[in-house]
């Protein structure tokens, strides 16, 4: 026991007196090398401060160097700028040693004209004072002032101007004339002969046919209340006369007429003939009349190939089948006036689209004249705004009788176009008071107009023959006065076609041999 406890006390000792000894030594060991480590570590560092010193010299070596470099490039371009400056400062010596000269020579011609202009002053009062002096001897001579001798040289040039535009005024229409009936012709006959357009003049008459004279009995009914019924129904006169197998149906209304045209043909055909059989053909007859309308308006849309119409316009159009004016059917009047119109429209290089569309619709107001006052321009106009028509075919169609101004030049194709089909041979039939009051109104205006005797209408208002008071009109106002009546009568007179104005100037000298 004892000596296990020693054993174990001698191992501990042992044990103890190792560790102290390897620490010992390793601190040696510690020791030198960390003696090592900061010797290696002034060596490198006296190393870098020896290297920085070398680095430090060759880099000051190399700036002094460049700037050295620096310097002399530097005074190198100093001296050549210095001898640019000293270059310009030569020429600017130059320039103002130039002008200084020129600017001498200026002051020397300006004394010159001052010179000049004082002689030519003082001669200018010498020129007035001789010219005022022969001025007072001429005035002396002629016994007249210079404002007088002034007037009558105004008044003689006055003259000589009025005869030469006179004489112009002459040519210039001459060969105008000549140039635009020329080309006007060719348009309107190519135009003309490419619408061959047929039309019949309409009446204010129809005719019904019917199998036998009983049948007018059966018509007329007892006591006339077949009759009555009819032209209460309907609004057209019947008359029935000794004319065999027929009826006329008498009325100012187209569609009126039409209607009753029908119902009476289809109570014929029937048979049965009483007042309510004729309210019922009445009524079948004005819905076939109002879908004839309607077709009609869509075949003139169709054959004047126009398209994108508002369904109410189309109706509209439809209507003017049964319209007619002075005889004349307005829907076929209007179908002819948008064919001649875009065809000279296509002949002259202009809108055809714009100018067959205003002349299909120039008279869409005659479609509601009995039904809304105003005239069928104005009523066109609204109807066309109503219905959102472009304003460029609002300007045309208000145009074509010249109540509005024509804003574009379809719009006068448009007025061209009215014209020609109204005054086409056979296309109207005017009423007896409407021509004696025409002709009436052409000689009115032609005799309140200075300088005329008296006017003769003639050609049935195609020409108007004046003679002029010879002591009022000499020859060179002749077409002045010409030119005056002829522009009145466009502005106050409405007529188709043109009217020839034929001013005769006679002279005559009577005497007595006794």
């Amino acid at each position: 026991m004892g000596n296990s406890a020693i054993l174990i006390i001698v191992g501990v000792v042992s044990l103890v007196i190792g560790i102290f000894v390897g620490y010992i030594l390793r601190k040696n060991k510690a020791e030198k090398i960390i003696g090592s480590a900061e010797t290696q570590a002034k060596n490198l560092i006296l190393d870098a401060e020896n290297r920085s010193e070398q680095i430090r010299k060759e880099a000051l070596a190399d700036a002094r160097k460049e700037a050295h470099d620096i310097r002399i490039e530097a005074e190198k371009e100093i001296r050549e700028r210095k001898g640019e400056v000293k270059q310009q400062e030569n020429r600017v010596i130059q320039k103002e040693a130039s002008i200084d000269k020129k600017l001498e020579s200026i002051e020397k011609k300006e004394e010159t004209i001052n010179r000049k202009l004082q002689s030519l002053g003082d001669k200018e009062k010498l020129i007035d004072a001789n010219l005022q002096k022969q001025i007072a001897e001429l005035e002396r001579i002629s016994g007249c002032t210079a404002e007088e001798a002034k007037q009558m040289l105004l008044a003689d040039i006055e003259r000589e101007v009025r005869h030469e535009a006179s004489v112009m005024i002459k040519d210039i229409e001459a060969k105008a004339k000549e140039n635009a009936d020329r080309e006007a012709k060719e348009i309107i006959t190519g135009a003309i002969q490419r619408c061959a357009a047929d039309h019949v003049a309409e009446n204010t008459v129809s005719v019904v046919a019917i199998p036998s004279d009983e049948m007018k009995g059966r018509i007329i009914g007892r006591e006339g209340r077949n009759i009555r019924a009819i032209e209460q129904a309907t609004g057209i006169e019947l008359i029935i006369d000794d004319t065999p197998e027929a009826v006329i149906l008498s009325g100012f209304d187209p569609v009126r007429r039409e209607i009753a045209r029908i119902a009476l043909e289809k109570l014929v055909t029937d048979g049965r003939i009483h007042p309510a059989r004729i309210e019922e053909m009445v009524e079948k007859a004005t819905k076939e009349v109002n879908t004839s309308i309607k077709e009609a308006g869509e075949e003139a849309t169709f054959e004047a190939d126009i398209h994108n119409l508002h369904p109410e316009l189309v109706k509209m159009l439809g209507r003017l089948r049964y319209r007619t004016s002075y005889g004349q059917n307005v829907l076929k009047h209007s179908l002819e006036v948008s064919h001649l119109a875009g065809l000279m429209a296509g002949e002259l290089g202009m809108d055809v689209k714009l100018a067959k569309r205003a002349g299909l619709l120039h008279d869409i107001g005659k479609a509601m004249d009995h039904e809304i006052q105003g005239t069928h321009v104005d009523i066109g106009i609204d109807i066309l705004r109503k219905y959102k028509e472009k304003e460029d075919v609002i300007d045309a169609m208000a145009a074509h009788h010249g109540d509005y101004e024509a804003k574009s030049p379809e719009a006068v194709l448009v007025a061209a176009a009215d014209a020609l089909s109204a005054a086409r041979p056979g296309a109207r039939r005017e009423t007896l008071d409407t021509y004696i009051k025409r002709l009436q109104k052409l000689e009115e205006i032609a005799n309140t107009t200075p300088g005329v005797d008296s006017s003769y209408a003639i050609q049935a208002g195609r020409e108007i023959r004046i003679i002029a008071k010879p002591d009022e009109v000499n020859d060179d106002a002749m077409a002045l006065l010409a030119r005056e009546i002829s522009k009145k009568i466009e502005s106050e007179l409405e007529y188709p076609g043109q009217i020839k104005v034929n001013v005769i100037r006679e002279t005559r000298a009577i005497d007595y041999a006794k």
